[in-house]
């Protein structure tokens, strides 16, 4: 094939990217598949007609990268093989807090169930190739595992201890149950019970545990701060500034340069304000508002919205260093009290928030809106602004809910000068709002809490967040200039990000349907799937029913959760054809491609009505926005991930810190709520304290429950009594696990006492629980103070783990001997992952937000 590049469909492309070009990735596939066989890479060479040694070195390293990739194994008999050939299964490995874990395949297709045994090989988060080993007991198809593409981790966070003068590590992430032995010498100051960070040196195998070196001492156990640290090593939160990023932030000025505010439209005369959080600290936005007063009268009426949000992309080049770990970063997370940001400091407290009274460059999103909240024009440009003043959402919801109070007056005598504007703003907020109802954008009403401090960072209270107009005025602002920012992608076939929203899932939907039917409500009619306009109408319709928050709680559970993508699906809940993120480049790095894709618009040659431009030079595309939809897709799967990541790490925060906030309320009796009904127990929250844990089954009062997934109860065998979704309970805390961030409740006695079939807290009422059959060898029922430790099923964990343990330590890990640990510091066996402990749960059913919830 001495020919190779008149038969490679990529040969262009690898002529420009490459002073010696050899075959593309996929003529190496190609050839692979069409050779019937397997080839070592000198037969390749042969075949390919690749001669020189730079070629030979060439094809090395690209064999190496496919199959780093996934795409080629690299077989025993020194052979690479297509991965497609082999009926091999590509995927990420999902752990289990239990020992077992699932692959979840790239391709989309039905997960392979994990044993322990196969887990044994691999850590949470891992890629591999696996092959279908055959169907466990319960049907599933198992899997086992062929080759580790990619590790997730190469360091670990867990607490040290030592045992026979053996040291390891236990990691803190419950999917990790592998304990990490610690290299003899390498445990640097690193005492028994503190956090560590250990580096991984060799892998887990079939006979041998991980081993690595203790690479930094995190703190103490209880140390205040400790939570957050914990988890940003935990789940590998980029934290610390490359060098390279602290350099060009350093040069950039604390002030914007004059010469950058050139050839830019001026907007200084206009009084823009931000309006956040008491406690905000970095200003994305900005926004003014004036009556339309079009000369011409069709046009006339209806209103100029101007949303300017800060120019990011100015500061961050393409490729810069700034840019790679913002890349890497892909958003700010907010823990309670904390922010790790995308940028640094200088950018996004300083040159790039609107910070008032000073001037800032800005990319202004110029919006026309009618008389009925319909966007009729719109126009984006570069510009200059200056913010006329810092308002909070009180300041802004006193001056325009509540004018005639003391406050309201007192507020606006001192914003005088903005609040014509304001009173704009509001009416044409109230506008946009019953547009948003006619179009059907579903409205849940759920509660977000803000977590208060006391003294060493201990949990004062746990405090309900308020949502006032103010609130809702900047989101529908936001939201406005969001759609405009997508309507513009798609006029002028710009490949962008889009934030989309699919529909419900087929099963989650059928689980609804199936739950609405037996309360006599029906979702929507037809041989199509629902529409946003049916999930609203039904909650309009239902809003006044007592059992309003049970109904809604399901319905919001059957949505998915929303993406980056380079795909253009629309969003279901919000019921947008096009919707992106345009609105926050300091905090969210999807935002901050939209704003270099409308400015590679602006800065283009292209005519369009839908840019202003004030004389500033064009520039090639490549250099401002170098992305195909190919790369976007990626970024668009990065920015997914770290949005799950700030979710997952924000969310174990909280549940330690309330946990902290519960520990030493073992014993008391409170107010719920059921949260959640599975088929192990009860999730209660906790009325007022916004506190969450586990009723597990076994600890139920005096008769066999059985779970009924549609109705979300656990229905009692004999007695009739039932635990439904919503229903007021009142539990006793029983226990607290900061380990596995779990707290424990029972049902109190009055709970026990309570006569059978007591209805919810003005419920309408339920059928009776109807009788259901179980293998008697699986019944789990014990009494109100049940010995969990008695259950079956945690049990055989247990004993399962053990026996893992065992063979492990005979393997040569380590040896089976006592823990030998100081007392403060040891850990009881009770407390040691991998068995499930009965009644454990997430503490926390809600996160603390410290961040204005803008769409």
């Amino acid at each position: 094939m001495a020919d190779w590049q008149s038969l490679d469909p990529e040969a262009a492309r690898e002529a420009e990217k490459y002073e010696n070009p050899i075959p593309s990735r996929e003529l190496i596939l190609q050839h692979l598949s069409e050779r019937g066989s397997p080839a070592a890479r000198e037969e390749l060479l042969a075949e390919l007609g690749l001669t020189t040694e730079d070629q030979e070195e060439a094809l090395r390293r690209r064999l190496r990268a496919m199959e780093r990739d996934g795409q080629l194994i690299y077989t025993r008999r020194g052979t690479y093989a297509p991965v497609d050939k082999l009926d091999l299964i590509r995927g990420r490995v999902s752990g289990h807090r239990d020992g077992f874990g699932f692959l979840v395949p790239d391709d989309g297709s039905d997960d392979l169930f994990l044993s322990p045994a196969q887990m044994r090989l691999v850590f949470d988060g891992d890629r591999v190739l696996a092959r279908v080993a055959g169907l466990d007991r319960r049907g599933r198809r198992e899997g086992a595992i062929v080759e580790v593409i990619e590790r997730a981790h190469e360091t670990i966070v867990g607490r040290y201890f030592e045992e026979a003068g053996i040291g390891y590590v236990e990691a803190d992430n419950p999917k990790i149950q592998q304990e990490v032995l610690v290299t003899p010498g390498r445990a640097g100051n690193a005492k028994v019970g503190q956090f560590v960070a250990i580096k991984i040196t060799h892998w887990p195998t079939a006979r041998f545990q991980p081993q690595g070196d203790i690479v930094e001492v995190v703190g103490n156990y209880m140390a205040p701060g400790m939570e957050i640290d914990v988890a940003l090593r935990s789940y590998d939160i980029p934290h610390v500034w490359p060098e390279a990023v602290i350099k060009e932030a350093r040069k950039l000025k604390p002030d914007v340069e004059e010469a950058d505010k050139e050839k830019r439209v001026d907007l200084r005369h206009l009084p823009f304000v931000t309006i956040d959080g008491e406690d905000a600290r970095d200003f994305d936005d900005a926004v003014y508002c004036e009556k339309n007063s079009s000369a011409w009268k069709l046009f006339s009426g209806g209103w100029k919205l101007y949303v300017a949000i800060a120019d990011v992309s100015h500061y961050v080049k393409v490729g810069s260093a700034l840019d790679e770990e913002a890349t890497k970063r892909g958003n700010s997370v907010y823990f309670p009290e904390r922010v790790v940001p995308m940028l640094p400091e200088e950018l996004s407290n300083g040159l790039c928030s609107l910070n008032p009274h000073v001037d800032r460059l800005a990319m202004v999103c110029e919006m026309t809106m009618s008389k009925a909240g319909k966007l009729v024009d719109y126009q984006f440009y570069e510009a200059v602004i200056h913010s006329h003043a810092r308002l909070t959402y009180n300041k802004v919801s006193y001056m325009l809910e509540q004018p005639k109070s003391s406050e309201g007056k007192s507020l606006r005598t001192e914003y005088k000068e903005v609040l014509p504007h304001l009173k704009q703003l509001y009416s044409l907020y109230q506008v946009l709002l019953a547009a948003r109802h006619e179009r059907g954008a579903i409205d849940f009403e759920t509660q977000e809490t803000r977590i208060i401090f006391g003294s060493e960072r201990k949990i004062a209270e746990i405090r309900p967040t308020q949502r006032n107009d103010a609130h809702k005025l900047i989101e529908e602002c936001m939201l406005a200039a969001n759609v405009a920012t997508a309507q513009f992608m798609k006029k002028h076939e710009v490949p962008s990000l889009y934030r989309v929203h699919d529909g419900p899932p087929p099963e989650r939907l059928e689980k609804l349907k199936a739950f609405l039917t037996e309360l006599g409500l029906v979702l929507h009619k037809g041989k199509e799937g629902p529409s946003p306009k049916d999930y609203q109408k039904l909650l309009q319709s239902i809003r006044e029913r007592p059992d309003f928050h049970l109904i809604q709680t399901v319905m919001l559970r059957s949505l998915s959760q929303a993406v980056y993508s380079a795909d253009n699906n629309g969003h279901f809940g919000l019921n947008y054809e096009a919707y992106t993120h345009f609105t926050s480049p300091i905090r969210r790095y999807p935002d901050l491609l939209v704003h270099r894709a409308i400015r590679s618009v602006i800065r283009s040659k292209m005519d369009t009505p839908h840019v202003r431009r004030a004389g500033a030079v064009s520039m090639p595309k490549a250099r401002i926005y170098p992305y195909d939809e190919a790369a976007l897709e990626q970024l668009g799967e990065q920015c997914s991930m770290t949005e799950r990541r700030a979710d997952e790490a924000t969310r174990d925060v909280v549940n330690w810190l309330k946990c902290e906030f519960m520990k030493d309320r073992v014993g008391e009796t409170f107010e719920g709520v059921i949260t959640a009904v599975t088929g192990f127990g009860l999730f209660v929250e906790l009325k007022d304290i916004y506190v969450e844990g586990l009723v597990h089954v076994s600890a139920l009062p005096g008769d066999y429950y059985h779970f009924d997934p549609v109705h979300h109860r656990l229905a009692g065998e004999r007695s009739g009594r039932s635990f439904r979704l919503g229903d007021s309970v009142e539990v006793k805390v029983m226990r607290v696990d900061l380990d596995e961030r779990k707290i424990d409740f029972e049902m109190s006695q009055a709970a026990i006492d309570a006569p059978v079939g007591r209805k919810r807290s003005g419920a309408r009422g339920e059928p009776a629980a109807e009788k259901a059959s179980a293998d008697k060898g699986a019944r789990r029922g014990k009494s109100a103070t049940g010995a969990v430790a008695g259950n079956t099923d945690v049990q055989k964990s247990r004993d399962l783990k053990k026996a893992l343990l065992s063979g492990a330590k005979s393997g040569g890990s380590k040896p089976a001997a006592g823990r030998a640990s100081d007392g403060a510091a040891k850990k009881a066996p009770s407390h040691r992952k991998g068995a499930p402990k009965a009644g454990s749960a997430p503490a926390a059913a809600s996160k603390s937000r410290q961040r204005k919830a803008k769409p």
